[in-house]
């Protein structure tokens, strides 16, 4: 009995302790309390001020998202840490932050590859090299840009695959906007034979180049000749569209084809085809008859110096010849 008595007296001095160091504490507690609400309201309001800002600088939801949410934590455990110190619970605040460092270490090394990305991507959204909807090409990949990812840009290509390239790639590697201004040039390739007047073809071949889709009227259509050719003489048709999209380059392209296809065959212009001279007599070879009589020995090749042999008439049973017998029949 009398254990227990000491047992109850020890556990209430206990609680005396306690609640004295309570009513102590009541004026730190209220203060603790009054931070982390005030901590938690301007966590909110930086929110929504930092995802009012990037609006200006960057379209991406994404990244506006992760700026936004990343400020609330950091403010959030800011005041945390700080609610603790007022507890004076500073050897639990040395503790988080130790714990947190070795933690962060950690995941460094583990996932530095998606924190590049990461990183990258950030760049990336600020810097504004490409928009949703440019036709870019990096990394050998050609495509329209479908959605700017933290850690991905997805390319979707002509022919209508998907590609995923890494952010990391993307900003280390070259990269060529084509939409960035708007307007692109053609070079069109095209042949023409020897035979043409070539003043000639380069008055036909500007007067065909109109009513192109795209094309800008204010910059001249260029014939430029490049070389002579094997068969025919090469030139480039230069002409500027105004780009948005693939389509409007492969329109402009196709269109010009058949404009300059039709003014050609009014104008009896010929484009040649390629002419290729084959020669079986080459020093070390053998001769193709050689080889065909090789290869076939029962086939007769008749030359010049050769005279076809005559044809023979088979005799008749009656020991007259087939002469004689024509001479009777006439008789």
């Amino acid at each position: 009995m009398t254990e227990i008595n000491e047992a109850f007296q020890l556990l209430w001095r206990k609680l005396e302790i306690w609640l004295k160091q309570i009513v102590l504490m009541l004026p730190n507690l209220f203060l603790a309390l009054l931070v982390l609400v005030l901590t938690f309201v301007a966590a909110r309001i930086l929110r929504r001020t930092s995802d009012k800002l990037l609006i200006r600088f960057t379209h991406s939801s994404a990244l506006n998202n992760l700026v936004g949410t990343t400020v609330y934590v950091t403010v959030l455990t800011l005041g945390i840490f700080f609610t603790l110190s007022i507890l004076k619970l500073d050897k639990t605040v040395t503790t988080l932050l130790a714990g947190a460092g070795i933690i962060g270490l950690a995941l460094g090394f583990a996932f530095q590859d998606i924190a590049a990305n990461f990183i990258s991507g950030v760049i990336i959204a600020f810097r504004k090299p490409f928009v949703v909807g440019d036709v870019i090409e990096t990394n050998e990949h050609f495509g329209t840009i479908e959605r700017i990812n933290l850690r991905t840009v997805d390319i979707r290509r002509q022919t209508g695959e998907l590609v995923k390239v890494p952010n990391r790639k993307v900003f280390e590697s070259a990269l060529t906007n084509f939409s960035h201004y708007g307007i692109r040039r053609i070079d069109l390739k095209v042949r023409v034979s020897y035979a043409e007047d070539l003043e000639r073809v380069q008055q036909v071949v500007k007067g065909a180049m109109v009513d192109i889709p795209n094309m800008i009227s204010g910059k001249e259509v260029e014939v430029v000749y490049e070389e002579f050719g094997e068969s025919s003489i090469n030139f480039l048709v230069r002409y500027w569209i105004s780009y948005k999209r693939q389509t409007d380059f492969v329109n402009a392209k196709s269109y010009a084809i058949m404009k300059i296809k039709k003014a050609f065959d009014e104008q009896k212009i010929e484009i040649p085809f390629p002419i290729r001279t084959l020669n079986f007599g080459v020093k070390g070879g053998k001769d193709l008859s050689i080889e065909l009589k090789e290869a076939f020995p029962k086939l007769t090749l008749s030359t010049d110096d050769q005279e076809p042999e005559k044809e023979k008439l088979a005799l008749p049973h009656d020991g007259t010849n087939g002469e004689d017998k024509e001479k009777a029949a006439e008789e």
